[in-house]
């Protein structure tokens, strides 16, 4: 039975979404706040299983709320969002602040809540499940320092000396050194980026520790629908050493610049005369979801030993299967540990492959990928 905990200020919407629970024989509905204080207090009194959190409310707002809660009692919590421009942004800080999900009222108008009943519910079953931590920030970002390759080491070879001749030991020009082999340049790499459920407050965890300097271009895929990418990407983008952005068509790839996929566009990575391109499309969902993960390693599967493939917090499977043909190239994969990820769905279908050359906890994963990138 699933313990939840209904909080908004409008009696309307805590009877009809505690009616909603009530009607599950999974569900029980064990409070309802009408305020943010309120919150706080009912869910240490409580203990829930789930929150479903209106942002806008009296006396303390649904953020601040949310913040105590992460901090002194941390609970799953699902946000109940409006499309606008102030509610997205909200909805993106709720998301960096802790909440495993939200639910976007349609129109911001609560008269059409009851349409989105089977996504809240779906929500709410799968918050259930999430492992909530502490939310605790970067200090700064890494020094990314390229690596210098040590000069090939020359051996002197002692040659019998012959009767009547003299001359100088010279290296066989014909005979290649390790300098010769073929090296992989930072710039001509890749790093592609995965994550679902958890994925904002992940990402923020990770980009905010790379540095300005990074060597070469990040292209990221957040389940996310469309209206909320560009905020993800702004926030991101304000509090990061590197530059963030939601990704556009047509877009040339540029070393030390992230790209998110918007919501509802799938984005494909295409080789160009100019380089690296991102190409969006709206074809149909991959696994319900669009944009799709699988669908992004699908496409830069092909840069084999170039790319560097990370998946993060997540449920289900995505990126599972992508991530084998970037392996069978020889492309280099980094899975998010289970501790430390809100659900470990994604990153465990991953390592159950067999596909995971490490596996790193959230705070480890920024120096990974540097790792991984100047090998």
């Amino acid at each position: 039975m699933i313990k939840i905990l209904v909080a908004d200020d409008s009696a309307f919407m805590r009877k009809l979404l505690t009616d909603f629970f009530a009607r599950q024989k999974d569900f029980q509905a064990v409070g309802a706040a009408k305020d943010g204080q309120e919150a706080v207090n009912l869910v240490k009194k409580l203990r829930p299983d789930v929150v479903t959190m209106d942002v806008n409310m009296p006396v303390m707002d649904g953020l601040k709320s949310l913040e105590i809660i992460m901090q002194e009692c941390p609970t799953p919590v699902v946000m109940l969002s409006s499309l606008t421009k102030e509610g997205t942004e909200e909805t993106i800080k709720a998301l960096a602040l802790g909440a495993v999900d939200f639910i976007s009222k349609a129109g911001g108008s609560v008269s059409k809540i009851d349409n989105i009943e089977d996504e809240l519910l779906r929500k709410c079953r799968e918050a259930s499940q999430a492992r909530v931590q502490r939310v605790s920030m970067p200090t700064r970002a890494l020094s990314y320092v390229p690596r210098t390759p040590k000069p090939p080491v020359m051996k002197r070879i002692e040659l019998p000396k012959r009767p009547g001749l003299n001359f100088a030991v010279r290296p066989n020009r014909n005979v290649a050194s390790d300098s010769s082999k073929p090296s992989s340049s930072p710039s001509k790499k890749l790093v592609a980026i995965g994550t679902s459920t958890g994925g904002p407050q992940a990402l923020q965890n990770v980009i905010t520790r790379l540095p300005q300097n990074f060597p070469c271009g990040i292209v990221v895929v957040q389940h996310m629908p469309a209206g909320f990418t560009r905020s993800l990407a702004e926030r991101l983008d304000s509090i990061s050493a590197i530059a963030v952005k939601e990704a556009e068509d047509n877009e040339i790839i540029k070393p030390g610049q992230v790209y998110i996929a918007p919501g509802s566009h799938h984005m494909r990575i295409v080789d160009s005369s100019d380089g690296r391109k991102i190409s969006l499309g709206s074809d149909p969902p991959v696994g319900n979801h669009r944009p799709a993960v699988n669908v992004l390693f699908d496409s830069v599967a092909n840069i084999g030993s170039n790319l560097v493939a990370v998946v993060m917090t997540g449920m289900g499977c995505d990126g599972c299967d992508g991530m084998k043909k970037i392996k069978a190239n020889g492309g280099y994969s980094i899975a998010q540990d289970e501790a430390s990820s809100t659900v470990y769905g994604m990153p465990k279908a991953v390592a159950d492959a067999g596909l995971v050359d490490e596996v790193q906890p959230l705070s480890k994963i920024a120096e990974a990928i540097m790792e991984a990138v100047q090998k």
